[in-house]
C-alpha cells in the first residue's frame, strides 16, 4: 500500500498524501500526477513514496492519472530545487512548478510540438528587392527571409513584426511552413565560424586556466576594467566546451540589453543556441526546455529564470554582470539567480564564470576566503583608452536642463569633433514630480504614497512603483489653482529642451518607455552604430555591455540623491553604476571623457572611485562593512509583511519577535531590528512593515528560521496579512 507525497504549487510548506488505486503503472519521483484537490482538478508532482501516512490508507484519495513515466528533472536539478526550497525557505510545489515552462504546469505532454518557420516562396526569391522600396519594413524581411528561414521567436529578435510578414504573405512572396525535424548533430559538425579577435596577454592567461581546470568544479571571478575584453574570453572558454561535446548555460541580466552580444556567439559559433526572452510564447519556451533536456542545444541564453533548464551534458555556467541586482527575484520565489547558480555548478561539478568589472562586494568577500579564484583584465582590449574622469563642482552654477555651462561646450566640441555624447540621467518621464506653485499641492499615487512622474509626451502621470496612470489634470484639486509646475528633470524633457540646443545632430533616448515596443532597441542600437556624431539619452539600459565605438564623452546628471541613501549598500550600487556607466566611453582608440556633476565633489565615495577606482573603493566599504557587522560578515533574513490598514502587519511582526526572543535557538550574536516600516511604506494600496534577523552564522540564521516557520504560521496573524520570508535581501 504505497503512499505518493505530492507537491503543488499552493503557498503551504507541506506535500499531500495519495495513493493509486486503479493504474497498473506507478509514477515515480519528479513526475507529474493529476488529482483531486479540494473540489477542482490539479497537477502535482511526486516528491516522494511511502508506507505511512497521518491519515488511514482508506481516507486518501486516489491519484487520477500519471502524465509521465519518467522523472521531468534530472537527478542533479532535482536536489538543486530541493535544497533550494529549503534553503529560501519556500513551499517545495512552488520551487519545482516554478522551475517548469508554463504548458507543463498546465499538464501538457512533455512532448516535442510542430514548428512553423517564415520561408521565402519562389515568387518571393524572384523579385528584385528594389519593387519594395515604397515598403522598406517589407523590404528589409525580405531581405532576411533571403538568407535563411526564420522562427517566430526569431523573427523578434530580427525586429521584425507580425504585420510586415502577413503583407508578404498576402503577396505570395513568403509562406508559413512547418518544420517536424531540426538538426541536433551539432555535437559533430561543431565549427568556430566566426572571426577570433586577437587576445592580449592578460586574456589569454584567463582563458588557459578556466580551461586547465573545466573538468570539475571551480568559481572563478573575471574581474575586468570595462572594455577589457571579457567577451572574448567567454568565446574562447565556450569553444573548449563545445569542442568537447558539452552544453553551456550563459545567464545574462535583461535579454534586452545584449543584442550586440548575443550576435557575436551565433556569428562565432556554427551550433544550436537557444535565447529565452519574453517574446517567446509557451510553445516555444517548452521547445527549448526539451532540447537542452535532450542535449540537442549547445547553449542556453537567459536571465535568471534559464538556470533551471535541464542539461543533457551541462559543461559550464556563465553570468555576465554577476553584480546585477536583476539577479535577485524580488517577489514570490526570492532566490538570488548568481547564488544558486554557484550551487548547481558544484552539483554539476562544473567550472562557473562570474564575469563583471565592479564585482559584487560579497563575491570579493568570497575570493578573500578562497572560496572563489579571481582573474584580472587590468587593461581594455584592443587599441581602447582610458577615460579621463572630471568632477563638474555646480554649487552656484545656472543649470540649463540639467546641464552646466561647463558640460554644454564639453558637449559642442566632442560632436564638432563627428563623436558621439553619452548623457545619463537615471529617471524616465518629463519629470519626477507636478505641483501646485499656489498652495505647494503635489500630484501623489494614493495607492503608494509616492509622487507621480509626468509623462508630457503622452499627457499623463504614472506612478513607476505599480504603474498607475491618471490623466494630466488642469487645476489644483487643493486650491483650484491652473498654475501647475513640473519639478526636475526626467529622461523625456532632456531630449525635447536638447532639440532646439543642437538641432542638426540626431538624439537617441533609449528608456523603458522608448523600447518597449518589440525590436526598437536594436532599431536604436543599429542607428548608434552608424556613427556620425550624435546625441544619447538614457537610463541604466545605457549602462550594461554596450559597446559604442565612437562615444567620447559620458556624463552623468543628478546623482548625488545615490551618495546619502539610507540603504547602506546604496554605495555599492552607485559605485558600481558610475563604473558601468563610464565605461562606455573610448572604447575604440578614440579618447574617451567621463563628467559627473555634482554638489558634493569632496564626498568620499567620489574621491575614492576617481582617484582609485572601484577595487579600493571595494576593499574599503568591505572594511567598513565588517566593523559595522554588515554582510557579507553577517547574514540577514527579512521577514516582509503587508496589509491594508497599516495596523496587523506591525501587530504580526511583533509576535513573531516576541517568538524570537523566547526561542532557545537564540544567542548573545542574534540581532533583530524591527518592525519597522520599510523604505518605501506603501506600495499597491498596502503598507510594508519588516523585521530584521541578523547573526554571524548563517547556519544558526537558517537553523532558527527553520524551527520557527511552523510557528509562525499559527500565529494569528498570519492569515490576515501578507508575509514572506527574504533570505539574503538585497533591498533593505
Amino acid at each position: 500500500m504505497l503512499i505518493f507525497k505530492i507537491a503543488l504549487p499552493v503557498p503551504l510548506a507541506q506535500t499531500f498524501d495519495y495513493r493509486l488505486d486503479s493504474i497498473a503503472i506507478s509514477p515515480v519521483v519528479g513526475a507529474r500526477v493529476r488529482i483531486p484537490f479540494g473540489n477542482r482538478k490539479a497537477i502535482g508532482i511526486v516528491t516522494g513514496i511511502s508506507t505511512t501516512s497521518i491519515l488511514p490508507y482508506e481516507k486518501l484519495k486516489s491519484i487520477e492519472a500519471i502524465l509521465d513515466g519518467q522523472g521531468l528533472f534530472p537527478i542533479k536539478l532535482w536536489h538543486i530545487l530541493c535544497w533550494a526550497a529549503d534553503y529560501y525557505h519556500y513551499p517545495i510545489g512552488e520551487v519545482l512548478f516554478h522551475a517548469l515552462p508554463i504548458l507543463l504546469r498546465q499538464g501538457k505532454p512533455a512532448l516535442f510540438m510542430p514548428l512553423y518557420q517564415w520561408v521565402i516562396t519562389e515568387q518571393g526569391k524572384a523579385i528584385p528587392l528594389e519593387n519594395l522600396k515604397s515598403a522598406p519594413k517589407q523590404q528589409r524581411a525580405l531581405a532576411v527571409l533571403l538568407q535563411q528561414p526564420l522562427y517566430h521567436y526569431q523573427t523578434n529578435e530580427m525586429g521584425l513584426t507580425s504585420t510586415v510578414l502577413k503583407s508578404l504573405r498576402n503577396k505570395k512572396l513568403i509562406k508559413m511552413c512547418k518544420q517536424d525535424k531540426i538538426n541536433t548533430n551539432w555535437h559533430y559538425q561543431f565549427l568556430c565560424t566566426g572571426k577570433r579577435l586577437q587576445l592580449n596577454n592578460e586574456q589569454a592567461a584567463a582563458v588557459e586556466a578556466i580551461s586547465h581546470e573545466n573538468q570539475h568544479f571551480v568559481a572563478w571571478l573575471l574581474s575586468g576594467v570595462t572594455g577589457s575584453g571579457k567577451t572574448e574570453v567567454y568565446l574562447s572558454i565556450l569553444e573548449n566546451i563545445l569542442s568537447q561535446g558539452r552544453q553551456a548555460l550563459i545567464l545574462v541580466p535583461e535579454i534586452s540589453l545584449t543584442p550586440q552580444t548575443i550576435a557575436r556567439f551565433r556569428e562565432r559559433f556554427n551550433v544550436p543556441i537557444a535565447v529565452l526572452h519574453s517574446a517567446l510564447n509557451n510553445s516555444e519556451r517548452l521547445l527549448v526546455w526539451l532540447r537542452a533536456r535532450n542535449g540537442e542545444v549547445a547553449i542556453v541564453i537567459g536571465t535568471r529564470s534559464a538556470l533551471f533548464t535541464p542539461f543533457s551534458q551541462l559543461g559550464g555556467i556563465i553570468i555576465d554582470e554577476e553584480h546585477d541586482n536583476s539577479y535577485k527575484q524580488q517577489d514570490g520565489w526570492r532566490y538570488h539567480a548568481r547564488d544558486l547558480a554557484i550551487f548547481r555548478a558544484r552539483e554539476e561539478n562544473i567550472p562557473i564564470v562570474m564575469g563583471s568589472a565592479t564585482p559584487a562586494l560579497e563575491t570579493l568577500y568570497n575570493v578573500q576566503l578562497g572560496k572563489y579564484r579571481q582573474l584580472t583584465l587590468s587593461k581594455r582590449a584592443g587599441n581602447a583608452t582610458v577615460a579621463n574622469h572630471y568632477l563638474i563642482d555646480i554649487k552656484g552654477l545656472y543649470l540649463k536642463v540639467g546641464l552646466s555651462k561647463p558640460l554644454l561646450e564639453q558637449i559642442q566640441n566632442h560632436l564638432k569633433a563627428k563623436n558621439q555624447v553619452m548623457l545619463f540621467l537615471n529617471r524616465r518621464g518629463y519629470a519626477p514630480a507636478l505641483l501646485c506653485h499656489k498652495c505647494g499641492w503635489i500630484a501623489e499615487c494614493q495607492r503608494c504614497d509616492h509622487y507621480y512622474t509626468l509623462h508630457q509626451n503622452q499627457q499623463h502621470l504614472r506612478c513607476h512603483y505599480c504603474d498607475n496612470q491618471r490623466l494630466i489634470m488642469i487645476q489644483c484639486p487643493e486650491c483650484n489653482s491652473t498654475n501647475l509646475l513640473s519639478v526636475g528633470i526626467g529622461t523625456e524633457q532632456l531630449e525635447n529642451n536638447l532639440r532646439p540646443l543642437f538641432p542638426n545632430t540626431p538624439i537617441t533616448r533609449i528608456d523603458r518607455d522608448t523600447t518597449n515596443r518589440k525590436g526598437s532597441l536594436e532599431k536604436y542600437l543599429n542607428d548608434i552604430n552608424q556613427g556620425g556624431a550624435r546625441i544619447l539619452i538614457g537610463t541604466q539600459m545605457l549602462a550594461k555591455g554596450h559597446h559604442f565605438p565612437d562615444v567620447t564623452l559620458v556624463a552623468l546628471l543628478d546623482v548625488d540623491g545615490a551618495l546619502f541613501s539610507a540603504n547602506f549598500r546604496s554605495s555599492e550600487s552607485f559605485a558600481q553604476l558610475y563604473i558601468q556607466v563610464s565605461g562606455r566611453a573610448g572604447r575604440s582608440g578614440k579618447q574617451g571623457e567621463v563628467f559627473l556633476q555634482t554638489h558634493y565633489p569632496e564626498h568620499p565615495v567620489l574621491q575614492i572611485l576617481l582617484q582609485q577606482g572601484y577595487l579600493a573603493f571595494a576593499k574599503q566599504t568591505l572594511i567598513e562593512r565588517q566593523s559595522a557587522f554588515l554582510p557579507p560578515y553577517t547574514s540577514h533574513i527579512i521577514v516582509r509583511s503587508e496589509d491594508h490598514d497599516n495596523q496587523q502587519s506591525m501587530l504580526f511582526l511583533q509576535q513573531l519577535r516576541y517568538l524570537l526572543e523566547l526561542n532557545s535557538l537564540k544567542d548573545d550574536m542574534l540581532w533583530i531590528m524591527g518592525p519597522i516600516m520599510a523604505l518605501q511604506a506603501k506600495r499597491s494600496g498596502r503598507f510594508r512593515w519588516q523585521l530584521l534577523i541578523q547573526h554571524p552564522s548563517r547556519y544558526r540564521l537558517q537553523q532558527l528560521v527553520s524551527y520557527l516557520q511552523p510557528l509562525i504560521v499559527k500565529l494569528p496573524l498570519a492569515k490576515k496579512v501578507k508575509w514572506a520570508l527574504d533570505v539574503d535581501p538585497i533591498d533593505n
